[in-house]
């Protein structure tokens, strides 16, 4: 099973996400942007205020690829559960906020030509934890240090979250990221142990 972790920057997914470590200790726990040269390119671009975001769209999908032929498809094959901090759902959320100022021929929606780019390869998940905090909230626990975690980026990233959780319900668990950190960490855990049982 493919269970991911998804929120905007400053939710509190990746602190939930080791806190799952010690519950599951035989989960292989992964993330994305992977650690790969791959993902070292995704951090140098998104760095880049300048970036272009098509280029960047193209460096995040080869990371996610990398990371599929080299950890997911692998462990899953093994029958293991697979914990992943960020996976397509991010990129498609992120990417297409990115290229909303369109950078796309014949008025193409961001967000579905993100998907479409995906749907040739990529693993869909399981289930997908949301945890669900407003732009403004997450922008000033993240710090804004990069161009991804600026509240007006945020906004439309939340928006494209939305539309990927109507889409698809029945995969999304949404988390209120608003309460203490423990509480968050303990609502995942519990979910997580829940998909696992079922």
């Amino acid at each position: 099973m493919l269970v991911t972790l998804e929120g905007l920057d400053g939710s509190g997914k990746t602190s939930a996400w080791e806190a799952l470590r010690e519950e599951f200790p035989e989960a292989v726990f992964t993330r994305e942007p992977t650690s790969s040269w791959y993902g070292e390119s995704v951090a140098r671009s998104m760095g880049d205020d300048d970036a272009n975001p098509l280029a960047e769209l193209f460096l995040f999908t080869a990371d996610h690829a990398d990371h599929l032929s080299r950890v997911v498809r692998p462990a899953l094959a093994d029958g293991s559960l697979v914990v992943s901090d960020r996976y397509s759902d991010s990129r498609f959320a992120y990417q297409a906020a990115s290229l909303a100022d369109s950078y796309l021929a014949g008025g193409r929606d961001p967000l579905e030509y993100v998907r479409e780019i995906h749907a040739a390869f990529s693993h869909p998940p399981d289930r997908t934890i949301y945890l669900d905090v407003d732009p403004e909230t997450a922008a000033e626990r993240a710090g804004a240090t990069n161009k991804f975690e600026r509240v007006a980026h945020l906004e439309r990233v939340s928006e494209n979250y939305e539309r990927l959780i109507d889409a698809e319900p029945e995969r999304f668990v949404r988390v209120d990221a608003t309460q203490p950190l423990p509480d968050v960490i303990a609502a995942v855990t519990e979910h997580v142990a829940a998909f696992t049982d079922d």
